[in-house]
């Protein structure tokens, strides 16, 4: 009783402190207590909750549905998860607004793949707009932001990530990065602008002159008078061979910088039509996909509560194995974690071979009786979770119960079966040989041909 104690409480010391990080928005620390809460005391039921509503409020929708469902499972009733779980179900529009969010984050990493920054941003902007608590999204996006050096927009996007998560690691990376970047940005054109003012640039006529300004300094009256003199000589030879050249040359830039803008118009209305064809293709795609994502999530949600319901059964053995095996062929191993798949695999290594060897028993007893309707029905369960047992035992008595009956096609379905799958069935505990069997069938119908004579 002591050690319980003192696991009981470890583990709500652990949630106390993950409520106090939860308060403050420190949803990274919350986390990492309440699953160490969880480690002491599974079914801490507060606990579990709480992570629940911390996954959630940090736009972790399919982690918060896990913990209150498993929640729900420990403690059926007077649990505030049922809450959670109903308020979650009943908001289609809201699921289905948090699926295109997620789809869009995906589709966004693809673009990031493909070197479409761009495009990214514009999925992400339209993500965290529909759905605020998606702290994936803000950090991709202050990611590109930084990429891209537009500090100023990935200050602000980083703010409102640390909102949602005070002191999650990458948020905190990403604002160390802004830090860095903007002081490398802000040396780099202080260096050009030192740079710059320490050159003078005058022109010369047609010509540029870029000429350090010390130096332009010393020789400033020597250069004055120079200039005067190159400015005369310029001026004289522009008034004779350059006007007409100048303005046909001012005629034709002035074309080519239409054409250009022209050009560029195109190319960015291009861009935008692109855009709007790629984003109408995949709100088309978002309704099935949200259809499929709402049935894969109801096969999770249901396949945990039977495992869960039937395993509460089957430590208290107060439940027949065959209501046992009907509601267990409904469950799908595939959507269940690492302990549902366990405590799964635990009920069917147990019950599966116990109520299979009885069906068979049941139904041989009725085959020896010639009572081949409930042979039939038995053996038709038992293939039906188990059509391999005893290497083709049931396969074997089962088509012999319809070639008993009279129904050929099933008869036939059967033998093709055996033959193909399980041609070295042992039939001893029939008293006869699938060999055997056929030749008596055989014997049978010359003794009736020669009857009829």
């Amino acid at each position: 009783m002591e050690y319980t104690q003192k696991v009981v409480y470890q583990s709500n010391y652990w949630y106390n402190d993950g409520l106090k990080k939860a308060k403050i928005r420190d949803m990274t620390g919350a986390v990492t207590s309440l699953k160490k809460s969880l480690q002491f005391n599974s079914e801490n039921i507060a606990a579990r909750n709480l992570l629940g509503l911390v996954y959630y409020g940090r736009g972790e929708v399919g982690e918060a549905l896990v913990e209150w469902i498993l929640s729900k499972n420990l403690r059926p009733k007077d649990n505030i998860a049922n809450y959670y779980i109903q308020k979650i179900q009943k908001s289609p529009a809201d699921l289905d607004t948090i699926n295109q969010a997620i789809r869009k984050y995906n589709q966004s990493l693809v673009y990031c793949e493909q070197g479409g920054e761009d495009m990214a941003i514009i999925q992400l902007k339209q993500v965290v707009a529909a759905f605020p608590g998606f702290l994936r999204a803000y950090q991709l996006l202050a990611l590109l932001y930084l990429h891209t050096e537009q500090y100023s927009r990935a200050r602000h996007v980083l703010k409102e990530a640390r909102k949602l998560d005070t002191t999650n690691e990458i948020t905190l990376r990403y604002m160390h990065e802004l830090t860095n970047g903007k002081m490398r940005k802000e040396a780099a054109e202080a260096v050009k602008k030192d740079e710059k003012s320490q050159t003078v640039t005058y022109n010369v006529g047609n010509d540029t002159i870029i000429q350090p300004a010390s130096a332009l300094k010393d020789n400033s009256g020597r250069m004055t008078f120079i200039n005067i003199l190159i400015g005369l000589t310029v001026g004289v030879a522009v008034m004779w061979f350059l006007i007409m050249p100048a303005v046909n040359k001012s005629t034709s830039q002035k074309t080519n910088k239409q054409v250009t803008a022209f050009s560029d118009k195109i190319a960015e209305e291009e861009a935008q039509i692109s855009a709007l064809k790629t984003e109408l293709e995949s709100y088309r795609a978002s309704s099935e996909e949200s259809e499929n994502a709402q049935q894969t999530a109801a096969s999770t949600k249901e396949s945990y509560e039977i495992v869960m319901e039937m395993y509460s059964h089957y430590l208290q053995s107060d439940m027949k194995d065959s209501a046992m095996v009907d509601s267990l062929k409904n469950v799908n191993p595939d959507a269940l974690g690492t302990l549902g798949k366990s405590r799964y695999e635990e009920m069917t290594d147990s019950i599966y071979p116990r109520y299979a060897d009885a069906l068979y028993t049941e139904a041989l007893q009725a085959y020896e009786v010639a009572n081949y309707s409930t042979t039939i029905s038995d053996l038709e369960v038992l293939v039906g979770f188990d059509e391999g047992y005893s290497d083709g035992k049931a396969v074997y008595l089962l088509y012999k119960a319809y070639d008993k009956t009279g129904d050929t096609d099933n008869a036939n379905t059967w033998k093709d079966k055996l033959d193909k799958d399980y041609p070295n069935v042992d039939t001893s505990d029939l008293g006869e040989s699938d060999s055997e069997s056929d030749t008596s069938g055989s014997s049978k119908k010359s003794s009736s041909d020669d009857a009829e004579e």
